[in-house]
């Protein structure tokens, strides 16, 4: 759940405030640029829970878990009662996410996903309506209490340690890798020309500036570069929208319904794949019981290893192009304008228009394989499920593992490598991720959780593996049940 943007609409954030979202301390623990505003809007939060007020309604779980309708959402953090069926529409990071946890405890997910919540208190102080009855735990009943308390203590260990501090020499580095490729590209077919060696060298280095500006403007999406969230913001659309031609809002708002509900069935959107696949052990079996045949499931593994080519350039950008004109995202359909647009003044007078179309689905093409199997190694062979309701860190750990750690293994997955780890804490800079690894793999061996770390070439062939094995699963339930 994320405050960044400025809504529209009555009760909509304030311009001046937008500069504080995602602010954070350096790591000395003074303010840094604009500390006085910080300080001064921490001030304001502390000051209104002093002032006298009126005692809040209390309720019971059992009370809370009723409003866990569209039409009717209310949610707990930190013990406090918020309706937010009037805000979900507002929401900055989408109302599908305010949706997900309707009738939840969501402090752990919102302290991950708000690298500032002192500062979005502001926000949520309209929308109070109650608070937790003093005999009621401070989690569903169902949750690991112990599990709970020590995640957070962990969190205020790592906080204490100034690991969510970001380097900016580090992704200044990152980003200057991913400019010099594209320049020297073009570079090379001004000075070689256009022959097949050159279009395939340059089709190479665009590659890796594409795949290494994916995982740059996924930093810039989670908040985890610049301490104020309107720099990460203009600098995500600069990048996904400018230099990958996608729109930044349609992928932050898919991203961020993956992050709090990893691999639940169906309200994470990177596991419902159909009618390309099935995926998991629930989904197949419900497709083949419901006689249910797009393609012959029992092959998909073997369509994935042919097809994965082609996600990037059709289904992901076809489905950006959709969201952005249906859902009127004006700035982000500028931004990737813009990117077709330099393509054109580029490689137009060499290529001519559709020689560079033709490149510019090339790139896509070799780009689609490495960040499908970047992305996917970690989730498609770990466990999915329907809604159980389990707190935050069990559900992140069984639902994603890690690849182990090399120069190679970060640069080549953006540091997906450890996978764990960001979907832990989502706004930590992941050059500090392997800092915090150890602890994690501590926490989980204290509560009897499996903390999966895997060689690379494992983890993609899993993938396969996963997929065949799901597609088998499919085959039996099919050929078992009788016609609906």
């Amino acid at each position: 759940m994320t405050f960044e943007e400025k809504p529209e609409g009555n009760g909509s954030l304030v311009d001046e405030s937008q500069q504080y979202l995602g602010a954070r301390h350096q790591a000395n623990g003074k303010p840094g640029a604009s500390g006085k505003a910080r300080l001064s809007a921490r001030q304001e939060v502390n000051d209104k829970c002093d002032l006298p007020r009126k005692s809040l309604n209390t309720y019971t779980w059992q009370e809370i878990q009723r409003h866990s309708q569209e039409t009717d959402q209310w949610l707990v953090i930190n013990r406090k009662v918020y309706d937010v069926t009037g805000w979900a529409d507002r929401h900055p990071g989408g109302r599908q996410v305010l949706n997900h946890y309707a009738g939840e405890d969501a402090t752990d997910v919102f302290r991950a996903m708000h690298p500032d919540p002192d500062i979005v208190q502001l926000y949520l102080k309209p929308l109070l309506i109650g608070e937790l009855a003093p005999e009621e735990p401070n989690q569903e009943r169902n949750k690991n209490s112990r599990l709970v308390e020590d995640f957070q203590e962990l969190r205020k260990t790592l906080e204490t340690m100034n690991l969510f501090n970001a380097h900016l020499g580090f992704f200044f580095l990152h980003l200057a890798q991913v400019l010099i490729l594209e320049a020297l590209a073009w570079v090379i077919v001004w000075h070689f020309g256009s022959g097949w060696l050159v279009t395939i060298f340059i089709s190479c280095l665009l590659t890796v500036a594409q795949a290494q500006g994916g995982f740059l403007q996924h930093d810039m999406g989670h908040l985890s570069i610049f301490k104020k969230a309107k720099w990460n913001r203009l600098m995500q659309k600069f990048v996904m929208g400018h230099l990958k031609g996608l729109s930044a809002k349609w992928w932050n708002n898919r991203h961020f319904q993956h992050h709090v509900k990893t691999n639940i069935y169906p309200k994470d959107p990177d596991v419902d794949l159909s009618p390309f696949l099935v995926i998991g052990d629930l989904q197949p079996v419900k497709y083949g019981k419901n006689k249910i045949k797009f393609i012959n499931y029992e092959k998909q593994h073997l369509y994935f290893m042919v097809g994965v080519h082609i996600f990037m350039p059709v289904a992901f950008n076809l489905k950006s192009m959709q969201e952005m004109y249906r859902r009127r995202y004006w700035e982000d359909i500028a931004w990737v304008s813009s990117s077709y647009i330099r393509y054109c003044i580029t490689f137009v007078p060499f290529y001519g228009i559709f020689g560079t179309l033709v490149l510019m689905f090339l790139v896509k093409f070799l780009e689609s394989p490495w960040v499908t199997y970047v992305t996917q190694m970690s989730h498609i062979p770990m466990k999915m499920s329907n809604e159980e309701n389990q707190d935050w860190f069990s559900t992140q750990v069984l639902a994603t593992c890690n690849v182990e750690q090399s120069f190679f293994n970060d640069w080549f997955t953006g540091h997906l490598n450890f996978q764990i780890e960001h979907h832990l804490f989502p706004t930590m800079p992941r050059h500090n991720y392997h800092k915090v690894a150890p602890l994690v793999k501590s926490l989980c061996a204290k509560h009897g959780l499996p903390y999966v770390n895997k060689p690379m070439l494992k983890a993609f062939g899993d993938i396969v593996r996963a997929l065949k094995k799901s597609g088998a699963l499919w085959k039996e339930a099919y050929c078992t049940h009788p016609e609906i």
